[in-house]
């Protein structure tokens, strides 16, 4: 039972993104902080040329203004910083708390972050002025792929000290 204590981290930190994902665009709306706080004009010329689509919508400085565009850059780092997060506690419980090779335990963690952003992905489409969207999944994944990477890589620098 004591060792149950390392799933309390995952859990909670699912229990932070799941009140994120409930939480209506208008309360997490940064652009007005980003507006008042700073002066981000100097990054007009530098990033005025880059235009894309993401999710039928276009990313640009013309479309969004300077706010709105490091905005998005912003929010979707979210989506990789907090589901690397969840990976490494995921990977941390199971470490703690099941006998299987360090294999099992990373590919069990990832799949279990997988499965979470899919679902919270799906239950953010039950939030006013929020939409689930397949490649914040794919964002949410890529994040919990770099967690994945550095727990191997870091194990094998210890490896080698050792």
């Amino acid at each position: 039972m004591k060792k149950m204590k390392y799933w309390l981290l995952p859990v909670g930190w699912m229990g932070v993104i799941f009140n994120s994902s409930a939480t209506p665009y208008q309360e997490q709306d940064i652009k007005p902080l980003l507006s008042d706080s700073l002066d981000l004009s100097f990054l007009v010329p530098v990033v005025q040329h880059i235009s894309f689509y993401y999710h039928h919508s276009e990313v640009s400085v013309a479309a969004l203004g300077i706010e709105g565009f490091i905005e998005f850059f912003i929010r979707k780092g979210a989506h990789i910083s907090v589901y690397f997060i969840l990976m490494c506690l995921f990977y941390l419980a199971f470490k703690k708390t099941i006998r299987a090779s360090m294999k099992t335990r990373l590919l069990l963690s990832f799949i279990f972050t997988s499965l979470y952003a899919a679902l919270d992905e799906f239950h953010q489409g039950f939030t006013q002025n929020r939409t689930p969207y397949v490649g914040d999944v794919g964002l949410d994944m890529f994040g919990a792929l770099l967690a994945f990477i550095l727990i191997v890589v870091s194990f094998k620098v210890r490896k080698r000290r050792v």
